[in-house]
């Protein structure tokens, strides 16, 4: 698609830009008349190229439906002009089920609504865009949490409804509640000719009793279904429904006499090729008044499954594994905390008991285990009752699919055989042979997935590259598919066929089954334009790859971008960030080419990742279709020098906050806030910039004018003036402005705690004892703006008995790295490390954590020095430092006692950087337990909540965590915002309470003189 990235100069009333002397596809025009809005932007088209699969394939256009109406409306438009339509919810198909080339439909955006729950009936009416997640919290709080709605993949937090019927989704409890198909009572489809029909279990209605056109097709369908069923009873019988998760090809056994002819239930599973759906009533199952996670070691994942039928016996409602590939990337990724409470082994089952007695589950738990002990493989396990550690646990196994694509090895791996099954008595045989398929072909397998229903979620280390790792890729598949046969099994457990299978279908069934799929297609479809390239007639599995035809070129970037293993960021080899020695393609492509399109940036639970998604619900502001746009960059520029003017990418990154959550909270890493910073100093090279990266993106040198002559510019702002000077930089006349503070004034602030400002220049070279005592680094936020701190977090290092000494004299470039200024950043930066390389390991304590991450992230990526990754080493946050402390043994001694309760905003650099719960472990460690955490961006992230045209977007950003947390405490429950800008964002959202720094909490000696933020701070 390289009209992509092409410059936006041929767009006109009826034509897309990028599209010059391209005929406007006549569905648009169809579209246009029938009052449907359709995104055929170069733009739109690249975010839905791509799915969770290893495919691409670009779309004309992409459509929201608000209505069902609106969705007759496409349909009937694409129908008449022969054009396929794929529908589409959350994006998260392994498969290639939610891609294709003509019309997307997204029901996410709109169609998300949930109904009606019906206790008494057991059901729940649903539109197809609703979240699973959501659906079941729904579900749970109209009944008082009597009732849930079973199905739970992995993807649950952003996979929809629809989604989940269309691929017979099951989940981590499928082992208790099976596929989405035994949850399903009705499902409301407009099929391919616009007719609106009900499929329940017992046949096919019109939707409406008055629609006559509707009751005859319905008439049509049934005596035709009816006539598939009578033809093939046989193969039905024989060939369907033999194993629990037999979830390839269609699911005809539903249409037998002896099933009810269900035409609900055979509709599942059918990948959006039959008919689009637009509404359904899902059945509700009672929700367990107790569980117990159980997590039990084993030497390897095929040990693990040899005690399946043992565990079985004890009715779980979970059985999942993991093996330590997916353990130790969570770990490198996030830290050794991200996962508490596994047992001693290489591989771990999940097992999930229930019941209605806590006791009674507990004494099964002992039970199990003994159990398991006896059988001999069990290198350890232990029952999990914490639910911090249950939920440290679970995570590991939800977010599988991203942590093993990219590992702590440098390895990648990817989906294609990713979704296997066979009766789980005959698991370990196959899994057993399948790890030698594995050795001859010299792949690896990272392997997790639902073991106690014999589905088995594998990702392998193709190489997809290259033409001699697509043929790898095409021969193991096919012998992939003939050994899961071999062994009675299924080539898709729950994640349907799509492009990834389809083809080898025949592997699996008769030529007589393969006819009655393309016959039921036929009869549901006979225009062919719902999801063409599945199931029957299908592309082949080697086509329309992702990764094949991306340019080799050498984009050279600032940022050392280059994989682990590879000479990578903090070990970097070489002073060329862009060199390839070892990484297997250019470490720009490589980097933007690590999103897998699993979606987790478009939850809106968990986690900080993605903010200015969760505040405007277009995949365009999400870490997903950012990652995409860019991909798209990197394959269809004509020359590197276009794709670093490419106006969809700027687009794309307009609304990126950078506040870095999705370098921890995406599985896979994306670095979003990088790629932001590395692409703005290419595409504004000899460019005018934003008036905002001059004001805000050079504050630091402005800062040093105006601490001379603070006062004069605070009664300067405090007038209209004030308003004047924020329009004239770029910046809102909305949003209050800090006091700025004199040049001297964080000097005096701590030399008052018995420091001497301004004397670190090295402390190796002035004897410096290299084991004790810290660096204290006063940055330019804290001298500028909150002098005040300074001197807190001076007392409190003095008051822990730490010889410190302090520095101010070096910038971490925080300001040109958020607006991608990277050569001033790098001049600034190694200014920094050679301030602060003093020989010694002693700890360097930043007060503002954002320069903290900055330090110890951004340094050694953008200085490839051993001194830069010296200096980074050292970097602490005040607050995981003040955690060290108090694990040291440490008690602070505060002047005012500490508070029961807080509200904690973290900043989203530290959580990223140094840990998510960084901050809520340092006050736990000294004592405060109550804390209501606002986990979320604050969204003033730096510049970008000053500028005038994202104040508005910062605003909803904070309605996500911060501001309802403001609104659900007390007036006087202290609020921490260690972060500058999260105290700016709590002085707009409620003036009469200040932000307040961890270090003033601690502090054992207050200045009288507190300059913290407060509500007669000026407006702009």
């Amino acid at each position: 698609m390289s009209e992509a990235v092409l410059p936006d100069t041929t767009r006109t009333p009826d034509r897309p830009a990028g599209t010059a002397g391209v005929e406007r596809p006549a569905v648009l025009s169809a579209l246009a008349a029938a009052g449907i809005t359709a995104d055929a932007s170069p733009r739109r088209r690249a975010e839905y190229s791509f799915d969770a699969s290893n495919y691409r394939i670009p779309p004309l256009a992409v459509v929201f439906p608000r209505s069902v109406e609106d969705v007759v409306a496409a349909v009937r438009a694409c129908r008449a002009t022969g054009t396929p339509l794929i529908g589409r919810g959350g994006g998260t198909s392994m498969a290639g089920n939610a891609i294709g080339p003509g019309v997307v439909l997204d029901f996410s955006r709109y169609l998300n609504r949930v109904h009606r729950v019906d206790e008494a009936a057991g059901t729940v009416s649903v539109e197809p865009g609703v979240v699973l997640a959501t659906l079941s919290a729904e579900v749970e709080r109209a009944t008082n949490g009597r009732f849930t709605f079973a199905p739970d993949p992995s993807s649950k937090n952003r996979a929809t409804v629809g989604g989940a019927l269309g691929n017979d989704a099951c989940g981590n409890h499928s082992v208790r509640y099976g596929r989405t198909s035994d949850h399903v009572a009705e499902i409301d489809v407009v099929t391919s000719d616009g007719a609106r029909l009900t499929a329940g279990g017992e046949g096919l209605r019109a939707t409406d009793p008055e629609d006559t056109a509707a009751a005859l097709r319905a008439a049509q369908l049934t005596s035709e279904l009816k006539e598939l069923a009578h033809a093939n009873l046989a193969g039905f019988r024989t060939e369907l429904g033999r194993i629990q998760r037999q979830v390839s090809g269609y699911h005809l056994a539903n249409l037998l006499p002896e099933k009810g002819f269900n035409v609900a239930r055979a509709l599942v599973g059918s990948e959006g090729t039959c008919a689009v759906i637009v509404g359904a009533r899902m059945k509700l199952v009672p929700k367990p008044a107790s569980a117990l996670l159980v997590c039990i070691g084993y030497q390897d994942v095929v040990e693990a499954s040899r005690d399946i039928g043992a565990i079985l016996e004890f009715s779980p409602s979970a059985v999942e594994g993991i093996d330590e590939a997916i353990v130790d990337t969570m770990r490198f990724r996030r830290g050794d905390g991200s996962v508490q409470g596994l047992p001693e082994g290489r591989a771990w089952l999940y097992v999930d008991l229930d019941g209605d007695d806590p006791d009674e589950v507990a004494g099964e738990a002992g039970r199990l285990l003994a159990r398991l002990r006896e059988n001999g493989r069990m290198m350890d396990g232990r029952p999990v009752p914490d639910p911090v550690e249950r939920a440290s646990l679970w995570r590991v196994r939800e977010v599988g699919a991203g942590l093993s694509s990219r590992l702590s090895t440098g390895g990648e791996s990817w989906p294609g055989w990713e979704d296997s099954a066979v009766a789980p008595e005959k698991l370990p045989d196959y899994l057993a042979d399948f790890r030698d398929l594995l050795a001859k072909h010299s792949l690896t397998g990272v392997m997790y997935g639902h073991l106690g229903a014999g589905c088995m979620h594998i990702r392998i280390t193709y190489d997809l590259r290259s033409d001699a790792g697509r043929a790898v890729f095409r021969t193991f598949s096919r012998e992939a598919a003939e050994l899961v046969v071999q062994h009675g099994g299924s080539l898709s457990g729950e994640h349907g066929d799509g492009r990834a299978r389809s083809e080898l279908l025949p592997i699996m069934y008769s030529a007589a089954m393969l006819r009655a799929f393309a016959d039921y297609r036929r009869i549901w479809d006979p225009a062919g334009i719902l999801n063409p390239g599945s199931l029957t007639e299908p592309d082949p599995l080697d086509g329309h790859l992702a990764l094949a035809g991306v340019p080799e070129r050498a984009w050279r970037t600032s940022f050392d971008l280059r994989p682990i293993g590879a000479g990578g960021s903090a070990s970097a080899e070489t002073d060329d960030p862009s060199d390839e020695s070892g990484a297997g393609s250019n470490p720009w492509v490589h980097a933007v080419q690590g999103c897998i399109g699993v979606g987790k940036c478009r939850s809106d639970t968990a986690g900080v990742m993605c903010p200015s998604y969760r505040a405007t619900r277009d995949e365009k502001d999400s870490t997903r279709g950012r990652a995409r746009v860019l991909q798209d960059m990197v394959r269809g520029a004509r020359s590197i020098e276009e794709g670093w003017r490419s106006e969809e990418v700027r687009e794309v990154l307009d609304l990126c906050l950078s506040c870095k959550a999705c370098s921890s909270d995406c599985p896979t890493g994306t670095d979003m806030a990088t790629y932001k910073s590395e692409f703005f100093d290419h595409y504004y090279r000899g460019r005018r910039r934003p008036l905002s990266h001059y004001s805000l993106g050079w504050l630091p040198r402005w800062l040093k004018l105006t601490g001379r002559i603070a006062p004069l510019v605070n009664a300067a702002l405090a007038t209209p003036l004030g308003k004047l000077a924020a329009a004239a930089g770029g910046m809102t006349t909305k949003r209050a402005l800090p006091k700025f503070a004199g040049a001297g004034e964080w000097r005096k602030q701590v030399a008052a705690a018995g420091l001497q400002p301004g004397e670190h220049d090295g402390g190796a070279r002035h004897g410096a004892d290299p084991s004790s005592g810290v660096v204290l680094f006063v940055d330019t936020f804290t001298r500028g703006f909150r002098p005040e701190v300074a001197g807190a977090a001076a007392r409190v290092l003095a008051g822990a008995g730490q010889p410190a000494e302090c520095s101010a004299d070096a910038c971490c470039g925080l300001t040109w790295i958020s607006t991608g200024q990277l050569d001033t950043a790098k001049k600034l930066l190694r200014g920094a490390a050679e301030a602060l390389d003093d020989g010694t390991d002693r700890p360097i304590v930043v007060v503002e954590p954002s320069c903290a991450a900055a330090l110890r992230k951004d340094l050694p990526e953008l200085v490839h020095t051993e001194q830069a990754r010296r200096v980074a080493a050292r970097v602490r946050s005040f607050a995981a430092h003040v955690g060290e402390l108090a694990a040291g043994g440490w008690k602070p001694a505060p002047a005012e006692p500490l508070p029961e309760q807080v509200v904690l905003q973290t900043h989203c650099h530290e959580y990223a950087v140094f840990g998510a719960a960084t901050q809520r472990q340092a006050l736990a460690a000294v004592g405060i337990e109550g804390v209501t955490d606002a986990t979320g961006c604050c969204g003033v992230a730096g510049n970008f909540g000053f500028e005038k045209q994202h104040y508005d977007v910062s605003m909803q950003v904070a309605e996500h965590a911060l501001a309802p947390a403001l609104r659900g405490s007390g007036p006087d429950v202290p609020v921490l915002t260690d972060g500058f800008s999260c105290a700016m964002q709590v002085n707009q959202l409620a003036p009469d309470r200040p932000g307040r720094h961890l270090a003033q909490l601690l502090d054992p000696e207050p200045d009288q003189t507190d300059q913290t933020i407060d509500k007669k701070d000026s407006p702009a």
